[in-house]
């Protein structure tokens, strides 16, 4: 972890746009070359972050993804920057649509994308990824034609297949927001989609 000064800082994210944001203040900045900056807040004087930082778990999950072939954004750098009490990390991303995009259109073969996401989260689980964040917003359908990850800090890689009630824990993730939920069920199914993934898995 490098850390960074306040003049580096500034000169860093100068022409940025800031993509997310809280009373805090920036959480995500898009640079002007086209890269991301996240920002992350310890939210407690004491707890874990200060030993494991979170920018440094993303930038770890972000390994173990490539590890296992999974397509992902590319870490750069992660930055301690006293100045402003945050850690970052600097990151390419990865480019094409998020899922919740790519169901919005209609013309896109909608049985396609059921047989593909549900053989990923299987790949994902069988892997032994536990991603919390699991939803339409956070997967990809990239240039190449794949699906990919992206926003991977709050998550676990394991050696040996998620057990099943992560995985029934993370299915119940992907249909945390009630919109992604009638956009899976209006254009894949929701019970098609479980079927195909326990096809997926034999």
């Amino acid at each position: 972890m490098q850390t960074l000064d306040p003049e580096s800082y500034q000169s860093l994210r100068m022409g940025a746009t800031v993509l997310e944001a809280d009373a805090h203040g920036d959480k995500v900045l898009h640079l002007q070359d086209g890269r991301f900056l996240k920002l992350f807040r310890r939210k407690r004087l004491i707890s874990s972050a200060a030993l494991y930082p979170y920018a440094q778990r993303f930038a770890d999950n972000i390994e173990a993804l490539q590890q296992r072939g999974i397509p992902c954004p590319r870490v750069e750098q992660v930055y301690r920057i006293p100045a402003i009490q945050r850690d970052a990390v600097l990151y390419a991303p990865l480019p094409g649509l998020t899922l919740r995009q790519a169901l919005a259109e209609p013309a896109r073969p909608s049985a396609e994308l059921a047989e593909r996401l549900a053989r990923f989260i299987a790949r994902l689980h069988q892997s032994g990824v536990y991603f919390r964040s699991l939803h339409l917003g956070n997967i990809l359908l990239t240039e190449n034609d794949e699906l990919g990850l992206i926003d991977v800090a709050d998550m676990q890689c394991q050696k040996r297949p998620l057990n099943a009630w992560k995985r029934k824990r993370n299915f119940k993730h992907l249909l945390r927001y009630p919109k992604d939920q009638q956009l899976l069920e209006q254009r894949l199914g929701l019970a098609n989609l479980t079927q195909l993934y326990r096809q997926a898995l034999t």
